[in-house]
Parts: C-alpha cells; sequence; structure tokens
C-alpha cells in the first residue's frame, strides 16, 4: 500500500498487460494510476494525489479528505443493548467501549 499526504493508494500487478495499476482507497472520489516499475507506480500515484488536489482548487471544492473517524453501524437492537450494558459495566462510553473493542482487532 502507498501512502502520500494522507492518501493510501491500493496496488495490482496485471500480468497479461506487464503492469502496475492502483486506486486510492479512501476517497468516495475515483482515482487511479499506473506504471510499469515501481518507481513509476509511484510518481504516478503521487501524480494523481497532487492532480486531484489541484484540481479541487481550481473548482474551489474541499478535496475528499480519508476517514473523518465517524462510523455510522446497524446493529440488531438485542446486540446494541448488550454492548451498551457491557460498556457501562466498564464504566465507559458506547463510543469508548467500540473504540477499544475494534484497535484491539486491528
Amino acid at each position: 500500500m502507498l501512502t502520500y499526504k494522507g492518501y493510501h493508494g491500493n496496488i495490482e500487478f496485471d500480468e497479461k498487460a506487464g503492469l502496475f495499476h492502483g486506486e486510492v482507497v479512501d476517497l468516495r472520489d475515483v482515482i487511479t494510476f499506473q506504471g510499469k516499475s515501481v518507481d513509476e507506480l509511484q510518481q504516478a500515484f503521487r501524480d494523481s494525489i497532487d492532480d486531484y488536489l489541484d484540481f479541487c482548487r481550481q473548482r474551489g471544492e474541499d478535496p475528499d479528505k480519508p476517514f473523518t473517524g465517524r462510523l455510522t453501524l446497524r446493529l440488531p437492537t438485542e446486540v446494541h443493548r448488550s454492548v451498551y450494558v457491557r460498556a457501562k459495566k466498564e464504566g465507559k462510553s458506547l463510543n469508548e467501549y467500540i473504540s477499544e473493542k475494534l484497535s484491539l482487532a486491528n
């Protein structure tokens, strides 16, 4: 995975075409890049991010930012209640409890 200016790119190799290609994974907008060598791929990734940021600037738009830290989650009522009760038993907010559990899974 490539990282540049807080954005992350996922990479695959297309054996038939003989080139690497990738996509920025943490945006709603679609940004792709490709290259025949690792150096070319890395430069294409950086250029694609810079082009995206310039394009947004020219249009007067805010670029899509990598994740905000907010997560909307739908759970069955009984699971929601159970997790809430466990959080309270540990003296934590629901958000603290879930964040802690997800961090452990990482």
